[in-house]
């Protein structure tokens, strides 16, 4: 019997994909499967093709990427829901992965969730090519450091705190290249510029969050039936809070350390990532070295499960 009490799932955000990422899990589960089929129909993509025999360079594009990312991960909850009956006592999502979290805790469905991904996705990519920018990965320095450097340079604000000593900054390119030198300067042990196509979870995109506005707020939220952490405020919020805080969220940094943390306050000792990558896995040992990360992204992975939460 696997004891669930203090279990998360965590669903992922940009970045996580891969080539051909659904296509094992839609291949062994009916109940994945269908939500390539259902979230293909609410979006308007061919999102078989897209995740099961796309290529890496063709899913890069973020209006492709959010739907296609999204759908992958609740492809395989479905898959967890159908085979082992599993459900979490929470659930947090990394910045889109918010979207399928919600889906996951029954908030909206999983047509809502991929459908608003899509306008969320192109929203982010108008709002980019209108206002250029880009976002930088600081390793290496206390996040009070890096806040401090964004508040001497004009158009650079803290986007993403993914653990300590991890934190992606994101504004203007001239900005956000003085704020890469002033890190390394710092002591930084590196700092990178991404591949990202723009300046999210900024000020410079606004005009993306303000187009989303009206989508979040045609659906009709339900309160979640797994509590629902939101990292723009790294606290638990209820259904009337969901549609401000998606819009909220595309200007807003990701406070995922901080809602991690807050979680294991909770009592939450084993977070479960579900879908591509390991992203998330990674950071919660890095934020906390004693708690449990699993990886279920793979129908091997997927087998695993029991005998790992039971391990926890």
């Amino acid at each position: 019997m696997v004891d669930l009490s203090g279990i998360a799932f965590c669903f992922p955000g940009q970045g996580s994909i891969e080539a051909g990422m659904g296509l094992e899990i839609a291949e062994a589960s009916a109940a994945a499967r269908e939500v390539f089929a259902s979230g293909s129909e609410a979006s308007g993509l061919d999102l078989e093709r897209l995740c099961f025999a796309a290529d890496q360079e063709e899913l890069v594009d973020t209006a492709i990427q959010q739907p296609a990312l999204v759908a992958t991960s609740l492809a395989f909850l479905e898959a967890v829901k159908e085979r082992l009956g599993i459900v979490p006592d929470f659930v947090v999502g990394h910045s889109v992965g918010e979207f399928a979290a919600l889906a996951a805790a029954d908030s909206m469905s999983i047509k809502d969730a991929i459908a608003l991904v899509r306008e969320r996705g192109m929203a982010m990519a108008e709002a980019a090519r209108q206002k250029p920018g880009s976002m930088a990965a600081i390793l290496g320095l206390e996040d009070e450091v890096v806040e401090q450097l964004c508040r001497k340079i004009l158009g650079v604000w803290p986007a993403n705190y993914n653990c300590p000593g991890q934190i992606v900054v994101s504004g203007e390119h001239d900005a956000v290249d003085e704020c890469i030198e002033l890190a390394q300067e710092a002591g930084a042990r590196r700092a990178v510029k991404l591949k990202v196509s723009g300046a999210f979870h900024s000020p410079l995109v606004a005009r993306a969050a303000e187009r989303l506005r009206p989508a979040v707020e045609r659906v009709n939220f339900k309160e979640p039936v797994a509590p629902f952490m939101s990292t723009v405020t790294a606290r638990l919020e209820s259904a009337q809070r969901v549609a401000p805080l998606l819009v909220d969220q595309l200007t807003a940094p990701v406070r995922f350390t901080q809602a991690a943390r807050e979680l294991m306050n909770k009592g939450v000792h084993t977070f479960v990532e579900v879908g591509p990558g390991n992203v998330l896995s990674g950071l919660v040992k890095r934020i906390d070295r004693t708690a449990k990360a699993i990886s279920v992204n793979s129908l091997a992975a997927l087998d695993k499960l029991p005998e790992a939460l039971n391990e926890s």
